[in-house]
This record gives C-alpha cells, sequence and structure tokens, in this order.
C-alpha cells in the first residue's frame, strides 16, 4: 500500500487573508508578465497597482468588511484585478455566472443582498445587468470596458466594426466607469481580516438537496486550497509556467486551479474570454501553454482539433489537471498520446473551494481521482446512517473534513446542517476508497436511477458507452417505467467523421453492461448540453423526458 499521507506530514500550511495572494506574488515577480489578454499583455506589478486603487475606489463607493459585491465578468483582465480589488477592500466575492438569465441573477441577488455589481460593458451582460437596475435592486454598478483591455488594434476595431456587441451604458449614476474607481488614492485603507473567519466569496452551488445556495469560502479555505494543490505539484517551476485560462473564473474550479495558483506561483495566465475553438487551437499552438487544467470536454475539443490540422505535438504541455466530471480512459489516452504528459484528475466541489483529492504522478489510476490533499480527511459513510463510516472498498456517500470546506451556506442554518454529520461533510457523491486512499466516484445520489428495487448508477453506463470507438459524448439518465418505475436511457454524440446506429450502440453496450443495466434506449444527438464549465449537463435532458411523460399522461 502507497501512504501518501506520510509524504505530507511535515507540511503545514499557512491561512492569510485572500488579496495577500496577488501582493506576495507581486512582490516576488514584480516584473514578469501576470495576463496575456488576446495580445495584451500585463506584468505583475501592472495588475498590483490596478488592483490596489480599484480597492481605494470601491472603498469610496462604501465597499468594506461585510459588503457582497457581485462580479459578473467573462474571462478577462478585469476578473482578476476586481476580484483582487473587492477582497482588498474588505468585501466578498459574489461570481455570477454571465449566461444566468435575469431571473436567475435577481434571485443570487436578493438571496446575497448583492447592490453593488461590477460587470462587462457586452450588451447582452448589460441588458441583464439594467433590468436589475430598474427593479431598484443594484444601487451602484461599475462598467468594465472591453476596449480598454484589448490591444490597440484589436480595440479600434471593436468600436468601429462591433458596435452592436457593447451594451448602452448611461453615464450618469448608479454606473461608475471603472477608469473613474482608479483616479483616488494608490492604496486602499488597511481591513483587518481574521481568515478563519472572514468570508472571502460567496460561490453559488446547487449543493446536496439541489437548490441553488451561497457556500460561504473564508479566506482560509480559498488560500490553504491553493496551497494544498501546489503541494501536490512539486514540479511547477515558480515564474516560468504559462497556464491556459479557458475555464471560466466565476467557476469555482478555475479560480482556484487557473487564477489563484497560476498567480501564486508567478504564472503567465493566457486568458480566453469565451469558448471559440479557433481561439482556442492559435492560443495554444503560438503561446504554448505549459499548464493546462479543463474538464473532459475541454480535452476532447483540443484532440481532434489537433487531429484535424495536422498538428498533433503537443508535448510542450507539462501538467494537465482534469476536474467537474468523469475523465474516461479513452479521452485521457488519445490527449496523452499527443502530449505526451500525464492527466492528473481531481475532484471537488464548490463547498470544498474547490479541491479534495488530487491524482499524483507517481501513481495514477484509470477511472480514479486520486487521494486526498494533504490536511484532507475522506471517509465513506451509509447513505441512510450518515454516522456509520463504511469499511475499505465498500460503497457509499463520501464524506470530507478539512481546511477547504465551507463554513456553511448563507442565510441557511438549516440546509448547512443537513449537510454536515460529526463535522464531516456530506458531498451528496457516491464513491468508495481502494486500498492505496484512492477515491473511485459512482455517481452521484440523486442521479442513481432506481431499477426494480436494484440501483443503477449512470456512470457506469457512460463509461461502457466511452469504449465504443464512435461515441464522443455520452449521458444516461433515467426514464419513467411502469413496470421498474425507471429505466436507463442514454443520450450519444458521436465524433466527427464517425458513424452508428442507436441499435448498433445498444448491441455494444449489451456485451458490457448486465440486464439491469442496459439502456431502454439510445438516442443519437449532433451535441449534447453543456454547462458554461463545458461539463455534460443532465438536467436538460431530464427535464424534457419529464416533459415528455407529462404529455403522455396527458
Amino acid at each position: 500500500m502507497k501512504d501518501f499521507s506520510a509524504q505530507y506530514m511535515a507540511l503545514s500550511f499557512t491561512p492569510t487573508a485572500a488579496g495577500d495572494m496577488l501582493d506576495a506574488a507581486v512582490q516576488q515577480f514584480s516584473q514578469k508578465y501576470a495576463i496575456d489578454f488576446l495580445g495584451r499583455r500585463y506584468k505583475y506589478a501592472e495588475i498590483g497597482d490596478l488592483a490596489n486603487r480599484a480597492a481605494a475606489g470601491l472603498q469610496k463607493l462604501g465597499v468594506t468588511k461585510g459588503v457582497n459585491v457581485g462580479l459578473c465578468l467573462p474571462n478577462t483582465p478585469y476578473s482578476i484585478i476586481m476580484y483582487y480589488a473587492v477582497l482588498k477592500a474588505g468585501g466578498t466575492v459574489v461570481n455570477f455566472n454571465p449566461l444566468y438569465t435575469a431571473h436567475e441573477m435577481e434571485m443570487m441577488v436578493r438571496d446575497c443582498g448583492v447592490d453593488l455589481m461590477v460587470s462587462l460593458d457586452a450588451a447582452p451582460i448589460q441588458e441583464k445587468v439594467s433590468q436589475l437596475v430598474s427593479r431598484g435592486l443594484l444601487k451602484r454598478v461599475v462598467i468594465c470596458r472591453l476596449a480598454e483591455a484589448l490591444p490597440a488594434l484589436k480595440s479600434l476595431a471593436l468600436q468601429l466594426f462591433r458596435r452592436k456587441d457593447l451594451g448602452k451604458v448611461p453615464h450618469h449614476a448608479p454606473y461608475v466607469e471603472f477608469s473613474q474607481l482608479l483616479k483616488g488614492p494608490a492604496w486602499p485603507s488597511p481591513v483587518e481580516i481574521d481568515p478563519e473567519k472572514d468570508i472571502a466569496v460567496l460561490q453559488f452551488t446547487g449543493g446536496t438537496t439541489g437548490t441553488p445556495k451561497a457556500a460561504m469560502l473564508t479566506h482560509a479555505n480559498v488560500t490553504v486550497n491553493v496551497q494544498q494543490v501546489a503541494a501536490t505539484m512539486p514540479k511547477l517551476e515558480r515564474g516560468a509556467e504559462r497556464v491556459l485560462g479557458m475555464l471560466p473564473f466565476f467557476h469555482v474550479f478555475a479560480m482556484t486551479a487557473v487564477m489563484n495558483l497560476g498567480l501564486t506561483i508567478g504564472a503567465e495566465l493566457l486568458l480566453l474570454p469565451k469558448p471559440d475553438p479557433k481561439l482556442l487551437m492559435h492560443t495554444i499552438y503560438k503561446r504554448r501553454p505549459t499548464i493546462l487544467p479543463g474538464v473532459p470536454t475541454l480535452f476532447t475539443a483540443i484532440s481532434n482539433a489537433a487531429e484535424k490540422a495536422g498538428r498533433t505535438d503537443l508535448s510542450f504541455i507539462k501538467f494537465c489537471v482534469s476536474g467537474g466530471a468523469p475523465l474516461s480512459v479513452e479521452v485521457m489516452e488519445r490527449f496523452e498520446h499527443f502530449s505526451k504528459s500525464r492527466i492528473l484528475e481531481g475532484y471537488g466541489l464548490s463547498e470544498t473551494s474547490p479541491v479534495l483529492t488530487l491524482s499524483r504522478e507517481a501513481l495514477v489510476k484509470h477511472g480514479s481521482v486520486g487521494p486526498a490533499l494533504p490536511g484532507t480527511i475522506l471517509e465513506i459513510r451509509d447513505p441512510a446512517h450518515p454516522e456509520t463510516v463504511l469499511p475499505q472498498g465498500e460503497r457509499g456517500e463520501i464524506c470530507v473534513r478539512g481546511p477547504q470546506v465551507m463554513r456553511g451556506y448563507y442565510n441557511k442554518p438549516e440546509e448547512t446542517a443537513y449537510v454536515f454529520t460529526d463535522g464531516m461533510f456530506r458531498t451528496g457523491d457516491i464513491g468508495y476508497l481502494d486500498e492505496d486512499g484512492y477515491l473511485f466516484i459512482v455517481d452521484r445520489i440523486k442521479d442513481v436511477i432506481l431499477c426494480g428495487g436494484f440501483n443503477v448508477y449512470p456512470r457506469v453506463i457512460e463509461e461502457a458507452a466511452y469504449q465504443h470507438p464512435a461515441v464522443q459524448d455520452a449521458i444516461a439518465i433515467g426514464i419513467p417505467d411502469a413496470y421498474r418505475g425507471q429505466s436507463p436511457k442514454l443520450y450519444v454524440a458521436l465524433r466527427p467523421g464517425m458513424e452508428a446506429t442507436g441499435e448498433e450502440i445498444l448491441a455494444f453496450l449489451r456485451g458490457r453492461l448486465n440486464p439491469i443495466e442496459t439502456p431502454k434506449s439510445v438516442e443519437i444527438r449532433e451535441n449534447l448540453p453543456k454547462t458554461m464549465v463545458g461539463k455534460l449537463s443532465k438536467k436538460e435532458l431530464v427535464a424534457e423526458e419529464a416533459a415528455k411523460a407529462q404529455t403522455g399522461a396527458a
């Protein structure tokens, strides 16, 4: 048995104010490049100065300790500057997905008491923000101009030829230009932060009960999780790495594994504001990132594009980290063949800042998300009796304790109490630990398909489907069944240029799944729904099947 805990016994992690991460990076890497945004490069000293001036400007607008500030930004330099500006001013960051509907944003604003929002002047975002202003929900809106963050020629092209992409922003209250924030003091007034108690980020999540709620991540949660991840990747070269920043920073995975970790090690972040395949591959070939955090669909997209272009040498990539969704063996092996580097699979949740486990280069196990990060305790417990710890190898609910685990859900004491038992956070995921302490995730509790008294795990069906050479993406869900209660149904999207029928894939699966697990049907679609991060999303298909059932019943 390989003991991964022993090698970390001497490690100690120091909780700090989250804003201190940027200060430390600026002090050590002042003249190195921190950001490349579509060709415009920013040094650490410049980012540090802008964050300090913006923090001072926010304080003049009333931001101080305990004030919740919304960030509704795609990946731009403003995302990083304003994230740290809010923290330095003493405020709490509330991350908003720019693709949320106005209704979803309103629920979040009301839930967290956000009355100051930072947003980009992109038309789709401004239309929704203006609705919140008109309803009296926002007292201040800080507008960040996209043109001012771009290289000179791209800025001019945007303003001359793509003005329709920019929203019309009034030049009066409650709107405040980002440039106005910078006109005051060069430094914010000091704010005393207790890392263990004060909240740095409110991160919205469906949690284990399905309803959106804000996880309270303390400054200690955020800063220690970065230290934990860095400790498991000792080969990172400080001040010399380039990190692909395609995962959106409003998602907790990218916040920690791309932005905060990247800045902590003095890397240059190669920012991509949207998932554009041409821009992605252009950036990869031109800037040659050495660290590539992603979700499985990103690794598939890069492999497909590289193969199509006949430029499959990606050996400049040193580290790959996959999270957010299960990584199939086929996707892993194909990408690793091109990059000559291992993909380290990890696991985490919004409630855990987010990283809990990460594979080690010394021992990668297919299908596993690796052992716990140092300082993290994993247990497998009986879902029906969460006080009962199950023996090694037995499947149950993954429960965790560690410095990265949230304080609770914002203004939701009952839901907070529900997800903690004996101080252990209940993840809502089903898994087991092997003899080496490696975690294997079976599925989410709420996604388990109940077939005539048997538990069927969608991930088992999906993994079998990925063994078919034509399958690129696969999603299994439960659909109503008059006899068994539920039956599995599989949706697949095929690889470019490949052909297969639903019946052919079903026949393929019959030799790999037992009769209970075998889907009732296989439906082939051109594309499967994905989240903004790029993870495959079940909820749209579940809703579609529920609507069909209702129509049929009517």
